[in-house]
């Protein structure tokens, strides 16, 4: 058990560890380039340790000259090298369905496995439109670990996306650098788009339409320097604690601002809160910026299905700050969110209840009844799951007598340093 006192205000000045979703696809887009591929403001966690663990075991060479820069030494298109054992993505979905789409072109059999909350996540939705490519692929009735046969055969498709999925776009996208012909993928809301972004900073042809994207198999890649900006889920917490606690004043610097990213940003806005972007601009393609976020009072407010894959990450946060909130809120078309590293729609309602929180499940979401006032706090666990573990952190902050979070050491997969920066800028 961790227990978070309650706060009276953050304040100060931060930055926050690199993207995990950018330094997630640096090391795999990396592997695959001419050359060396140097990353900056690596964001370093038990995720993204997985993903250079990964490609070492496919042959790359990884240096680590700093705790937050690499060097990745690429083996070109189809260069990566079968493994004798299995390769192990500890809790890392975005590497797992990431490189089930990299290896589906390379030689040789490689196995993809993980720990046992991603060994009971779907991959029929990565492996369905892979074999539609020609891949060869064997899942355990649907989930991990997934074999792949690797095949010179792949050919491009135009998949339109049952649901709105980054992961799933993007293994698409990455079989497609070695198959033949036009690859279209088509999706139903907009999702994160920085597998897109760096494939075109590494010389691939990409054609991004406001619902679609579509990629050409380019004869080589070649991404020199990529310098990772401060990852936004990161910053969400913060941002939350900022907004809910009285008298509070924070500066976030250099956060990445990739519009498909901060949706929580827009929804916190018609909320009420007081959040302002300035010294804004561009790397890599990938939108970075400064925060300062000062308290304010906060009122109800709906999110939409559409809105979902823009702060899917972000979901817990919006029902902690929906329950400090004047009025009723509503969740609705997140049912993606019980297939996470918990059932987050579980684990979220039955840990703010317990807090005082006044919430309730739905089948695709949660409804809300705001109480402008500082929840009791109690004891909750995280259910192993680091999202979860971040919520009760800022929910102590935010209460009246404190929280205990149960297995709070889940917070390393995504931000090991967390309740060290979160204890530098909470003063009471």
């Amino acid at each position: 058990m961790t227990r978070v006192e309650p706060a009276g205000e953050i304040a100060g000045h931060i930055a926050v560890p690199g993207d995990k979703s950018i330094s997630h696809r640096a090391v795999l887009i990396g592997a695959l380039g001419e050359g060396e591929t140097h990353v900056r403001g690596f964001g370093r966690s038990r995720d993204t340790e997985s993903t250079v663990a990964a490609v070492r075991a496919l042959g790359v060479q990884v240096d680590e000259p700093a705790h937050d820069e690499l060097v990745v030494h690429g083996l070109g298109l189809r260069g990566l090298e079968s493994p004798d054992e299995p390769i192990d993505a500890g809790n890392a979905g975005t590497l797992l369905r990431l490189l089930t789409g990299i290896v589906a072109g390379q030689q040789g059999r490689f196995e993809l496995t993980g720990d046992e909350s991603l060994r009971a996540r779907p991959m029929d939705r990565v492996a369905e439109p892979l074999t539609r490519m020609g891949a060869r692929i064997t899942t355990a009735n649907g989930l991990p670990p997934v074999v792949v046969e690797g095949t010179d055969a792949l050919k491009g498709i135009n998949y339109s996306l049952p649901m709105a999925s980054a992961q799933v776009k993007s293994a698409i996208l990455l079989a497609a650098l070695n198959a033949d012909g036009t690859t279209t993928v088509v999706e139903p809301a907009p999702t994160r788009d920085h597998t897109e972004l760096m494939l075109e900073s590494a010389g691939a042809h990409v054609r991004r339409r406001p619902s679609s994207v579509s990629i050409e198999p380019p004869s080589r890649l070649r991404l020199d320097e990529v310098t990772v900006p401060g990852d936004f889920s990161a910053a969400a917490p913060f941002i939350v604690a900022a907004t809910l606690l009285a008298g509070s004043e924070l500066t976030i610097h250099d956060i990445g601002l990739n519009p498909r990213r901060t949706g929580l940003l827009d929804v916190l806005e018609r909320m009420g809160a007081r959040i302002s972007v300035f010294n804004r601009r561009k790397s890599g393609g990938e939108l970075i910026g400064d925060l300062e976020v000062h308290s304010a009072e906060l009122t109800a407010t709906d999110i939409a299905p559409e809105e979902v894959p823009r702060l899917v990450d972000e979901l817990p946060l919006f029902a902690l700050a929906a329950g400090l909130a004047r009025g009723r809120s509503r969740l609705a078309g997140a049912g993606e969110l019980r297939i996470k590293e918990s059932d987050r729609i579980e684990s979220v309602t039955n840990a703010l209840r317990v807090l005082g929180v006044r919430v309730s499940a739905r089948d695709d979401g949660f409804d809300v009844r705001g109480v402008p006032a500082r929840p009791t706090g109690g004891r909750m666990s995280s259910d192993g799951d680091h999202r979860i573990a971040v919520l009760g952190a800022v929910a102590g902050l935010v209460s009246r007598e404190g929280v205990e979070v149960g297995d709070a050491d889940a917070v390393a997969i995504s931000f090991p340093g967390f309740f060290d920066l979160l204890d530098s800028v909470s003063k009471r």
